[in-house]
């Protein structure tokens, strides 16, 4: 690559709606294709792709420093990100820095790597947002992926993680501690084989962490995967885990969004706009966080065998305007009207208030983030038969028929790469629906929005 002189002047682009980097200033443009891409293509830095597309989900202006790799090296810059037109983005970048490539700082990073390596039969490293930064040369053809477009992706596009035999992730157990992990159940999502795989933590010049060091050892395929069982198993998180995981996070994020708002609203003084939408930024992503530990906890509750909900009467078009009510300032925010129940309307069911609510609000966020700006999200209330059925329908771009099953399974998403929630929303909504004496189905069509369906049992007065 060539050293980049931090004094230069900012360097601009232009992203339009589909994510293809349409202009470009030559060093961006140099840079850029050294990752793969050109004028005209999608924008191939996955960092600078990434900022792109959280600044056209929340449409803020957003600058934040990042580490964009180039070839062998790593260059720090600047980034301001800025919505324009019809979710384009503008780029302004400043501080071009080359940063020295990582390496193990002490001898002790040095044993931790080579014991890693020891037992494997391909190896692979990510970044410290777990993006993959190298693979082994024939790892892809010996196993059955291809290995190119995977670089700069998340480490779960390669492999899908599983629960290890006590109920947990130890990939999730070392993030959180900066530390090395073993025996972390996968398969290879390409070809669905069974992997173990065991990582030592990489630090940077600095100390700081810089993300890890992997093995991947192969399993022979006549032996199962324990964790990965049918979706009927009751094989929920420990109540222990989920237990330790509220408490060591909730109070922390809670004050990061505090935090990060009271720096967004400037209540201690002016700021520069950039860095009050940054925390803005940080807010956002604190809230993302505190729902990922609410649904890890739902979790655990649902899929304990002695896990009851109550049976109250209750009206199902009344918990479906509050929960339109709850999602209203949401919705206004990116453009999206709700067509809720009049307070006329009344549909008497039988279920637990609270739980009702929640898959409610699951349904309706769902199709207030996939709807189009200036779209509807339309919801009715309706007996049918012995059920009483709540109907939320959204304009967005649709469900194909093979994804419909699929994505009510845990964890399960149906494009990885849109902006989107932890992938358990929809499978506690339908566990929460069956356990009520309902249910919650889908029907779409690519193109067509989906129409999702609550049933409870109707109750006569």
């Amino acid at each position: 690559m060539n050293v980049i002189d931090p004094g230069l002047p900012p360097v601009y682009g232009l992203v339009n709606a589909a994510g293809r980097l349409i202009e470009a200033d030559a060093r961006l443009n140099e840079l850029n294709a050294r990752a793969g891409g050109e004028i005209g293509a999608p924008l191939a830095v996955p960092q600078l792709a990434t900022l792109v597309r959280l600044v056209q989900r929340l449409r803020i202006l957003v600058s934040r420093g990042i580490v964009a790799a180039d070839g062998d090296d790593d260059v720090d810059m600047w980034v301001r990100a800025e919505p324009v037109g019809d979710d384009g983005v503008r780029l302004a970048i400043t501080g071009w820095k080359l940063r020295q490539p990582w390496q193990p700082t002490t001898e002790n990073g040095v044993r931790e790597r080579d014991f890693v390596r020891s037992a494997a039969n391909w190896l692979w490293e990510t970044d410290s947002a777990l993006r993959l930064t190298f693979l082994s040369a024939d790892a892809g053809v010996r196993h059955g992926f291809d290995a190119p477009p995977l670089l700069g992706q998340p480490l779960t596009r390669l492999f899908i993680l599983a629960e290890d035999s006590s109920g947990v992730f130890p990939i999730l157990g070392a993030l959180a501690m900066r530390q090395r992990f073993a025996e972390q159940p996968a398969k290879i999502r390409a070809t669905g084989r069974p992997v173990l795989l065991s990582a030592a933590p990489r630090l940077d010049i600095e100390g700081s962490f810089a993300g890890f060091a992997g093995a991947t050892q192969m399993m022979e395929t006549a032996q199962p995967l324990a964790p990965i069982v049918p979706q009927t198993a009751e094989l929920g998180l420990p109540a222990a885990f989920s237990t330790r995981l509220d408490k060591a996070l909730r109070a922390p994020l809670g004050r990061i969004i505090a935090n990060a708002d009271s720096i967004n609203a400037q209540s201690e003084g002016p700021l520069r706009q950039d860095y009050a939408d940054y925390a803005a930024d940080i807010a956002t992503a604190g809230r993302h966080l505190l729902g990922l530990v609410d649904d890890l906890v739902d979790l655990q509750a649902i899929e304990r065998p002695d896990f009851v909900v109550a049976a109250e009467p209750i009206d199902m078009a009344d918990v479906a305007r509050r929960a339109a009510g709850l999602l209203g300032v949401r919705a206004a925010a990116v453009k999206v009207r709700i067509d809720r129940p009049s307070v006329q309307e009344s549909l008497p069911a039988t279920g637990e208030f609270r739980r009702a609510l929640q898959v409610l609000v699951n349904l309706i966020g769902n199709a207030v983030r996939y709807s189009p700006d200036d779209g509807m999200v339309w919801i009715r209330a309706e007996r049918d038969g012995d059920f009483a059925a709540v109907v939320v329908a959204d304009q967005g771009k649709g469900i194909a028929i093979e994804d419909q099953a699929r994505i009510f399974d845990k964890f399960e998403r149906i494009d990885a790469t849109e902006p989107g929630g932890s992938g358990l929303g929809l499978y506690i909504a339908r566990r929460l629906a069956r356990a009520m004496g309902g249910d919650v189905t889908v029907d779409s069509a690519p193109g067509q929005g989906a129409r999702f369906v609550f049933t409870l049992p109707y109750r006569a007065l």
